[in-house]
Formats: structure tokens, sequence, C-alpha cells
């Protein structure tokens, strides 16, 4: 197919990645399956996660970045005793430590040391840039720089499980947090070291787990044709369910097309909202001006 033949759809999927495909290659085959234009995923997820990976098809893409700077939540399982040159089960072991008693009132104390604004180390093992060469690829050569620590929240960390060396999670967090990192600092605090065996990411803000969509369900769909398979979509302002909602029309709803403000009765007095010509046609998001107007930030065509 060529790009010619591809569809200006647009909306939101909210993907359930499977374990052992990269956020990129998954993000492929649903631009694949949609014969998309255009389509961009929400921020990474490793190929050891699975779980929600909201993919945003054509004019959606221009909110993708809003959805990078969500708060996400993830569900994990640490083994205990056993550290690893990755933080996760894919790499070599480092060290192994007994795990010696540990008792659930003794791992809840320890999470909760956790909980609030931490710093984060980032790992040698992940995307971030060092003169333009991604950290893991220096890893994969043994070359081990040094990383500035990094300021994340951790909204709430709860014990779901402990069961001899292994030791299950739910954890609700600000973006940039590395849960790897999270796993093997919670190992060293216990002190018997931990690595990440399992991890599934359960929330993108606003979205859930409750609507993910499988790869197999979405290829069942495609072969029904693609207006069933458009029905998975979410609308684009899916993404902003607690902005306020400014409505426009006629002459209004024209100049903010041309990128120009305008005044809008009974508008909100600060802040972002939500554009819409009417009551049903989204426009994308504006800003109110220190003079009341409404000033266009993102349109969608």
């Amino acid at each position: 197919m060529t790009a010619r033949d591809r569809r200006p759809v647009s909306g939101v999927l909210l993907l359930d990645k499977p374990v052992g495909w990269t956020s990129n290659a998954a993000l492929q085959a649903v631009k694949r399956l949609y014969q998309a234009q255009k389509a961009g995923h929400t921020g990474s997820l490793d190929p050891l996660a699975s779980g929600l990976l909201p993919i945003c098809l054509g004019e959606a893409t221009k909110l993708s970045g809003l959805l990078l700077n969500a708060d996400k939540a993830y569900r994990f399982t640490c083994r205990l005793g056993v550290t690893t040159t990755t933080g996760d089960a894919e790499g070599e072991i480092l060290a192994t430590r007994p795990v010696g008693p540990l008792s659930r009132e003794q791992a809840e104390a320890t999470l909760r040391r956790f909980t609030g604004t931490i710093q984060q180390i980032p790992p040698m093992y992940s995307a971030l840039k060092r003169d333009g060469q991604p950290l893991y690829k220096l890893a994969r050569k043994g070359i081990e720089v040094e990383r500035a620590p990094r300021e994340v929240t951790i909204h709430d960390l709860r014990l779901l499980r402990l069961d001899g060396e292994e030791l299950e999670c739910e954890l609700r967090c600000s973006k940039g947090t590395y849960v790897r990192t999270l796993a093997a600092d919670l190992g060293e605090a216990l002190g018997c070291g931990a690595h990440i065996v399992a991890l599934r990411r359960t929330a993108v803000e606003p979205y859930d787990a409750a609507r993910m969509v499988t790869l197999e369900t979405l290829r069942e769909r495609a072969e029904q044709g693609l207006a069933v398979l458009d029905e998975m979509l979410l609308p684009a302002d899916s993404a902003l369910p607690d902005w306020p909602a400014v409505q426009v029309r006629g002459d209004s709803a024209f100049y903010l097309r041309q990128g120009q403000p305008v005044l809008v009765p009974r508008a909100p007095t600060q802040g972002w909202v939500r554009l819409y010509e009417g009551e049903e046609r989204f426009l994308g998001i504006g800003e109110i001006l220190d003079d009341g107007r409404v000033a266009p930030r993102r349109l969608l065509l």
C-alpha cells in the first residue's frame, strides 16, 4: 500500500501491547491495520512490559504530547535477592543475596518510604540520549556514563502480594518514572536487591485498562471491514475530559481557525480549554488570555 492509499482516519486507540513487542512495532502494526496516514504512540513501553499504550491516529496525534505528560499506573512483580544489568529479567545477573525473613509489615513500611517526591537515577538501559546516542546502546558496549538524578512523584505504591522471593505491587506515578529503577531501589532498601520479572501498565490518565484492545481483536475486526475497526477508536477530545469546554459559532469559529483570539461570552477566565464549533465538533485546544479572549493553541483540521 502506498502513502497515497492510506486513510485520514482520526482517533485514539487504547492498545493492550503484548509482551515482547517494542512500542514502535505495535504502533506500525496498528497503523497498517487501520491503513492510517499518520499515527503516533504516547510514550514507550519496554518490550518486557504489557498493557496500555494509547495510540493516536490522524489529527489526534496533535494531542499526543498531553498524554506523554500524564500520570501512569502499573502493576509489577519483583524477584527479590537477584540484581541484573538491566533491572529486569532480560539482563545478566550481577549479584545474588539471601532474602531472609521478610514480613508483609516490613515490606509495606519500605514501600511507604518511596511514596511522594523522590529522586531517581535513570538506568543505563533506557532511551535517554547522551550526545545523540541512546544510553542503552552505550550500555550494550559496556560503557557507563554519569546520569543526573531526576525528580519524580510516586502518588501511590501498594503491596499486592508477598510470596517468598516475589513481591507484587501496584503503582501510580508521574511521567518519567522508571519502574525498573524503583524495583532495584526497593530491593536495596530491603537489603537483598531485586529486579522486575513482570510489568503491566494499567492506566495513562485519563484512560484506564477497561477499554484496552488486543492486537488479536484488532485483526479480527479488520477482517470485518474498516468501518468495524473504526468503532474501536475514541474521539480525540477523550484525552481532555476535565478541561472546560468552550463553544464558538459563526465568525468566532472562523477567526479561531485563522489563528486569531476571540471573545466568547461566559468563557472561563483563565487556563486551557477545549474548543468546539457548536455543541459537538471538536476544534482543538485553546488558552484564555489575560484580556479574557480565547486564543487557539492547537487546532484539528
